[in-house]
């Protein structure tokens, strides 16, 4: 199976586990949950979750159930995409080529269907009876740690909002982004790694690649809003620059930039040596992100 079709095949898994897990369009009260479903089904690449079954898979052939822990993470994810694009944040009107959830719904409805996503995500992970007790209160901490203040994604993305308007500045710049973006990939390996039964050396190397990916997915994502138009991104293209917010072109230049992404590639690859060719889809997951054009 090639990359693009692993991809896939893994995308379909995850949407069908998010679509059991997450409340039908006609549960009371359906309002919620009708924006809740309409920003979850817009088209993500479910990347995070991904991840995190393939860290699974790495370190044991066949672990069931974790497929519903890696919805916890897109979970989280949406719930940060809806609440980044309200009018108080960055005040966008589409999201992967669809209008967002405020757009559609009222600023009332996204702020509570985010709400309602981020519970949902914990939810789910402690209804994981597969696993002991134990192992659910640490996927519990690893994901409420990677989406709180102190090195966490909201912590990440407190710093991109003060920073807007500041002189590019490179210790700035990796502090917001190692937080806003870098702490939930990193923990989509790391939630894969513990679900699957990682020894100590296995959880240290996959949350290694989960860092390197993490700042090249970033990095990426800087660039391609520089490069790339609103249609080909399905969102609002140039933002950050009229945000004036510190980003890595900002920083560094784009050629710099995605001469950085393509070292972090490498040293993804370098993270999972280990696990030889157990780790090849990983791999590919790392050139799928730096490669991307979306």
């Amino acid at each position: 199976m090639s990359a693009k079709e692993y991809l896939e095949a893994q995308r379909r898994i995850v949407d069908a586990a998010l679509n059991r897990l997450t409340p039908a369009e006609d549960q009371p009260p359906s309002s919620i949950h009708r924006a809740m479903r309409y920003s979850l089904f817009a088209g993500g690449k479910r990347i995070r979750p991904i991840l995190c079954i393939a860290a699974a898979r790495v370190v044991s052939d066949a672990p069931t159930g974790v497929e519903e822990a890696a919805c916890a993470l897109e979970f989280i994810h949406t719930y940060s995409l809806i609440h980044d694009d309200l009018p108080a944040l960055d005040n966008d009107d589409y999201r992967r080529g669809k209008l967002t959830c405020h757009k559609v719904f009222g600023e009332a409805m996204a702020i509570l269907a985010g709400d309602a996503l981020l519970t949902l995500a914990f939810e789910v992970l402690s209804a994981l009876t597969v696993i002991d007790g134990d192992k659910r209160a640490r996927l519990v901490r690893e994901l409420a740690k990677a989406s709180g203040t102190v090195g966490g994604m909201i912590g990440g993305q407190v710093e991109d909002l003060e920073g807007e308007g500041k002189p590019a500045d490179e210790t700035l710049l990796n502090a917001i982004h190692r937080a806003k973006t870098g702490a939930l990939l990193r923990a989509s390996l790391r939630l894969g790694a513990i679900y699957g039964k990682a020894e100590a050396r296995q959880l240290s190397a996959l949350s290694k690649y989960g860092e390197h990916v993490g700042l090249a997915f970033q990095i990426v994502d800087d660039v391609l809003d520089v490069e790339q138009t609103s249609e080909a991104l399905g969102k609002t293209a140039g933002k950050d620059a009229q945000q004036k917010k510190i980003t890595f072109p900002a920083v560094y230049g784009v050629d710099e930039s995605r001469r950085m992404a393509e070292r972090e590639r490498l040293n993804a690859h370098a993270a999972v040596e280990m696990f030889g060719d157990r780790a090849n889809r990983l791999r590919e997951m790392a050139d799928f992100i730096v490669c991307r054009e979306t």
